[in-house]
């Protein structure tokens, strides 16, 4: 009896020991990522030097957060206490969208409730925008998915451009109402930055839009891995966001459509956000071929890089914010617009 104690007594010991270890081995509670932002590229360190598409962002929420590896990732997402996460996703469709996968089903977080905001630099047609300017999404349209020929090679003057059936699930987003009347009216009011060199460079353009002052607006952003550029590709732009039923054209950029199914698949569309800042026109001036815009001689550049950069995050910051300070509201959906 007291043999068969003592074995009692040793295997509950062991029982134990292997319940603490296996308690001291279980991986931390995953974050509640309330809000997550997404640069496409940073031009060096995070803070302290140039600052790209992640630097403002990461001064304002995570100097003082650890970096979080993520196999799959291009870049270290990083997570501050109230639940604001961001990382560097990398440029084009197919960099930024396996980065958006590989975070958003890493078990270190919990993406259930989250928020989006996608952002970045883009261009903007000069009949829609000026550099400098921040435009929220209302629609994320593919430039691509569908067929292209040579303009001599169809009929004069006419589209050369065809959607390819199949695609109609992903080639067109329309992001929600309400999140966008929110951003807008949490952010309109924000004061811009602008330089001295911007400022001179819109005059080259005679369009009105092309020479106002930047401010914050709405529409559609048109996602191309190719860098289409010219008065002839950005009416082609303009025709495909018609021909699928979204608004004006505004925003040239390279990931966001990617980036939205990945979310769509996994959470659904509606907490989704798309920002981007002008930091060039998608064409040249009436005095200079597409050519001599695309690589202009020194001293011919746009200017205002540093100052949109810098827009794009104090503009975003305040729906951020707004969203942290309501979070209990905020966390059962998007409320109805005001």
């Amino acid at each position: 009896m007291f043999k068969f104690s003592r074995i009692s007594c040793a295997l509950g010991l062991s029982i134990m020991m292997l319940s603490g270890m296996a308690s001291a081995t279980e991986a931390p509670a995953p974050v509640k990522v309330k809000v997550f932002i997404g640069a496409m590229f940073e031009i060096g360190k995070n803070t302290g030097d140039r600052a790209g598409e992640f630097q403002h962002w990461y001064e304002r929420y995570w100097m003082k957060s650890a970096a979080k590896e993520v196999p799959g990732a291009m870049n270290p997402v990083f997570c501050n206490d109230d639940g604001v996460c961001g990382s560097v996703l990398g440029m084009g469709k197919v960099n930024s969208s396996a980065s958006m996968q590989a975070i958003i089903l890493n078990p270190q977080f919990d993406f259930s409730e989250a928020y989006y905001i996608m952002s970045g630099v883009a261009g903007t047609p000069p009949s829609q925008g000026t550099i400098a300017d921040v435009k929220w999404a209302t629609w994320l349209v593919d430039y691509d998915l569908g067929h292209r020929w040579a303009p001599e090679e169809g009929d004069p003057g006419k589209p050369v451009f065809m959607p390819r059936k199949g695609y109609e699930e992903y080639r067109v987003y329309q992001l929600n109402k309400d999140l966008v009347k929110w951003a807008v009216d949490l952010s309109k009011d924000v004061t811009l930055k602008d330089s001295d060199s911007a400022k001179a460079y819109r005059l080259k353009y005679p369009d009105t839009a092309a020479r106002a002052a930047p401010s914050v607006g709405t529409g559609t952003f048109i996602a191309g891995d190719t860098f289409f550029h010219g008065p002839g590709l950005s009416k082609e732009a303009q025709y495909i966001a018609k021909l699928y039923g979204a608004d004006d054209y505004v925003m040239t950029e390279m990931e966001t459509t990617a980036i939205a199914l990945v979310i769509k698949r996994t959470h659904g569309t509606d907490r989704i956000l798309a920002l981007r800042g002008a930091v060039n026109f998608d064409q040249g001036n009436p005095s200079e071929t597409t050519l001599q815009h695309l690589d202009p001689a020194p001293g011919q550049t746009a200017g205002g890089f540093a100052e949109t950069v810098e827009n794009i995050e104090l503009v975003g910051s305040k729906v951020v914010d707004h969203i942290l300070k309501n979070w209990s509201e905020w966390q059962k959906g998007v409320p109805a617009a005001k």
